[in-house]
């Protein structure tokens, strides 16, 4: 079963008790797109760790006379290897095919081996080699050299500004070339590409967005399921593959960009140069996805339009899905991984945002773990949702004084339903009489809770937190202790509500045995951030109920005609 299906589920289950238990027993929430002909054979396996050849050119691209393709073969060539550094990240590039084999992130380390979080997995080969397609004919450079400037690579300085490396190539007997520029700042995982193309009318260019990113958490089983490849098309929105179902396809354009994500990493390719939106002349053209040789993967080209003079552009961002800085590349990149369902988001959102914020609050002014702001939030739920309880306490009250003369309408008038109705809502009027109002109040932390749900599922800030035994407050408890806890303090929780609720029938009793062991069933699995918050908030609502009932007790001998009625 699906963690949010399972999740679900338990909310399921606890708004049935809840609405449930209180109405059946009352206590008495664009370029053309690709064409299939023009790329059927682009898929092929990673490229090789050395170049080999130059490229084998068609003979309408920079033809120079009496050169044919058997004058285009070079020896080997050993490939040398130079490292962008900055404050955030360390990529690796290879002058063979400009490509791309290692991204390092250097804030995050891998929970599942030694090491820092890498985002190219090992043996992928390199990712963003370029192909040029000419007609029917392919120009690979994923296996020519490159001249690189600067050939010692790139170190950047926090607070500095951006620099640039640059990948050219220039055949020796053809008049065809191509030129890469990359430009990195410190303070951004946003890379800006630049290229020309010379020698050659207006070809498409394909580039290789790889095999998506490694496994770095510790949950793997967890993890495989976050893993696909998103696009966002002009016309048709968001759609996400995941990775365990993908199958070789041609995705159409128009696309704003493409990506791979895993539980809390992307890598993305957007068209444009800049947030502010890509133009109808540098949309992507299309996807075509194919096997891999990484096993349950597939590999992701991209398809793009040179302009008219030789030159292309687009944006890189390879980093931690951090919402900030994805909402800041434009074109709804934050939603790469996106929080809940489609028709769930725009009502769980403004919660994450508010969670998120008191969490970083606490967490950066006071100068506590995660963990520990977690136990803080839970305790000032309830104690601002104290109000409420008090109200919705009141409210069963009164309806249970009310309960007598329900009872007697319903049998008075139970063969007229139309004069039924009427003399129900005399009674509502009378009394104030709602059956719902004593559990209305208690439904308000339930937003509270769907929201850390997806806070866990994939928010960078909590990966790898660990508190007392806790690994990472983002993955399951390995020692099921707080799920087993937070089914007690459940049980404890409604054994302290139904004290003093008279006439506790049999089916009352049984639920408050067989919920809590349900909810420790879905919940066994579930991040151990969102047990610890719901056992924190249930162990804070025991004094609170103790004190209810409390008032309770003193208000169980009020009649009808001692409760004010309304108005």
């Amino acid at each position: 079963m699906k963690t949010e299906v399972r999740f679900m589920l338990a909310i399921g289950l606890m708004l049935l008790v809840l609405v449930g238990t209180n109405l059946i027993f009352p206590p008495v929430v664009p370029d053309e797109a690709l064409q299939p002909d023009s790329v059927a054979t682009e898929v092929e396996s990673p490229a090789p760790q050395q170049a080999d050849r130059d490229p084998v050119l068609p003979p309408s691209v920079g033809a120079t006379p009496g050169v044919g393709t058997e004058d285009l073969e070079v020896g080997p060539l050993e490939e040398e290897r130079l490292t962008v550094e900055g404050p955030l990240y360390r990529f690796t590039f290879s002058d063979v095919g400009a490509r791309l084999v290692s991204a390092e992130m250097l804030g995050f380390r891998a929970l599942n081996r030694d090491g820092l979080v890498d985002l190219i997995p090992e043996g992928a080969g390199g990712y963003l080699g370029q192909k040029l397609l000419v007609g029917t004919d392919t120009v690979d450079l994923t296996r020519v050299r490159f001249q690189v400037d600067p050939a010692s690579g790139v170190f950047l300085t926090d607070g500095g500004g951006p620099r640039e490396l640059r990948f050219s190539y220039q055949h020796p007997t053809r008049a065809f070339g191509m030129e890469l520029t990359y430009e990195f700042r410190p303070e951004a995982y946003q890379v800006l590409v630049r290229g020309t193309v010379t020698g050659v009318d207006r070809p498409l260019l394909l580039t290789e967005l790889g095999d998506g990113v490694s496994f770095a958490e510790a949950d793997s089983a967890g993890e495989a399921r976050a893993m696909a490849y998103v696009f966002n098309h002009v016309r048709d929105g968001i759609e996400s593959r995941p990775l365990t179902k993908a199958q070789p396809e041609l995705v159409e354009g128009p696309l704003l960009w493409s990506a791979f994500k895993s539980k809390f990493f992307v890598m993305a390719l957007l068209a444009g140069e800049s947030e502010a939106g890509a133009s109808e002349t540098d949309y992507l053209g299309g996807l075509l996805v194919g096997p891999s040789e990484l096993g349950d993967r597939v590999r992701v080209t991209t398809a793009q339009s040179i302009r008219a003079d030789g030159t292309f552009s687009y944006r890189l961002f390879m980093g931690p899905q951090d919402y900030g800085r994805l909402s800041s590349l434009g074109e709804d990149m934050q939603e790469v991984n996106p929080y809940g369902w489609r028709f769930f988001r725009p009502i769980v959102r403004p919660f994450v945002s508010v969670i998120m914020a008191i969490l970083t609050f606490l967490h950066s002014q006071f100068s506590l773990g995660y963990g520990w702001v977690l136990i803080v939030f839970g305790v000032l739920m309830r104690v601002v949702l104290w109000p409420l309880n008090q109200k919705a306490m009141r409210a069963q009250l009164k309806n249970m004084a009310v309960q007598p003369l329900l009872q007697e309408i319903q049998a008075k008038h139970k063969d007229n339903p139309e004069r039924l109705q009427k003399e129900m809502m005399k009674l509502y009027k009378e009394h104030g009489f709602n059956p719902l109002a004593g559990c209305w109040p208690m439904l308000l932390p339930w937003p509270v809770l769907i929201a850390l749900f997806f806070v866990f599922q994939n928010t960078i800030q909590l990966r790898g937190e660990a508190f007392l035994w806790l690994p990472d407050l983002s993955a399951p408890d390995p020692l099921y202790i707080l799920p087993v806890f937070m089914g007690a303090s459940m049980f404890a929780m409604q054994y302290v509500s139904m004290k003093t609720v008279p006439q506790t029938n049999q089916q009352m009793k049984m639920m408050m045995y067989i919920m809590p062991v349900m909810m420790v069933f879905i919940f066994f699995n579930l991040a151990s951030g969102l047990n610890l918050y719901y056992a924190t908030a249930n162990i804070a609502t025991i004094p609170q109920q103790i004190w209810i009932n409390r008032e309770r007790k003193k208000m169980q001998g009020a009649t009808l005609g001692t409760l004010p009625k309304k108005g």
